[in-house]
């Protein structure tokens, strides 16, 4: 039987934790640091961090963040967001990352992969996907957290950045990203079945059972949560949030968010999945 892994994703703009819906409507949760620390101390397999405004500056901004984050913990840190060069990914890694998460540099420059996957080794690139699911059926690869089309299939580029060397890849369904209606499984599935390298699903989980029921189908051995964890961890720390800059947690809390989300610990749902058999680190 797989070990599966837990990954709690960290959207991060600026210097606080947000959280939207299709990738969209960010809304502060606090600071990332005290989320990451919690999710650490709470089992954690790993941490995601992404720079959802990264492609406004052609920059990445968290390598504060990432520095003071890898001082006080000891799982593997990836970092995406405004990564277009050797150079950024060597600052990233330099910074305490341990892989790099490319999207729209890799869609811009495919060579980016090979180069890098060359010089950084294959395990440490990760390729992001943002699949949205067109009226034809058919999955395309987006940019910019969902809004710019690319043209690009998922399947044949999920495909294309195994062959350039990329280690992993993240499958995000924007359709679902933030609604916790569940993942988008013909997706995960799709990708899964045509390519040999790793793959972590996000998108979608509302509940411990939608996690369970991915597991289950065997298709991937690791997901990305964030809406599922972040909106328990609210209740455990204590948040030093603007109320009034973006909106926070309250409009989730409000019932007027319409979301189908039960949150959950991250150390409870690793005790439920071991209760159903499905082996956790």
């Amino acid at each position: 039987m797989k070990t599966v892994r837990i990954i709690p994703r960290l959207d991060v703009k600026g210097p606080n934790l947000v959280k939207g819906i299709h990738l969209e409507g960010l809304r502060v949760l606090g600071r990332p640091s005290d989320f990451a620390k919690y999710y650490y101390d709470n089992g954690a397999d790993e941490l995601l961090f992404m720079d959802v405004v990264a492609s406004l500056y052609d920059r990445n901004s968290l390598h504060s963040i990432i520095e003071d984050t890898a001082k006080k913990i000891f799982i593997p840190i990836t970092v995406g967001g405004g990564v277009r060069s050797l150079e950024d990914i060597k600052s990233i890694l330099r910074a305490g990352a341990d892989k790099v998460s490319i999207n729209t540099a890799a869609i811009k420059n495919p060579e980016l992969i090979r180069d890098a996957s060359r010089e950084f080794g294959s395990s440490t690139i990760v390729v992001a996907i943002e699949a949205i699911k067109d009226k034809n059926g058919k999955y395309y690869a987006f940019t910019d957290n969902g809004r710019e089309f690319t043209g690009k299939e998922v399947l044949e580029w999920a495909k294309k950045v195994e062959e350039l060397g990329c280690g992993e890849l993240i499958i995000t369904s924007v359709d679902k990203e933030g609604t916790g209606k569940g993942f988008d499984i013909d997706l995960i599935k799709m990708i899964a079945d045509n390519v040999s390298i790793p793959i972590i699903a996000h998108g979608g989980a509302g509940s411990k059972e939608d996690i369970e029921n991915l597991f289950d189908n065997n298709i991937v051995d690791s997901v990305a949560l964030a809406s599922i964890l972040h909106y328990d961890a609210i209740k455990h720390l204590k948040m030093n949030v603007n109320q009034n800059e973006e909106g926070n947690f309250d409009f989730i809390n409000s019932g007027k968010s319409k979301l189908q989300l039960s949150p959950i610990c991250l150390s409870d749902l690793k005790l439920h999945l071991h209760s159903k058999e499905i082996n956790c680190r």
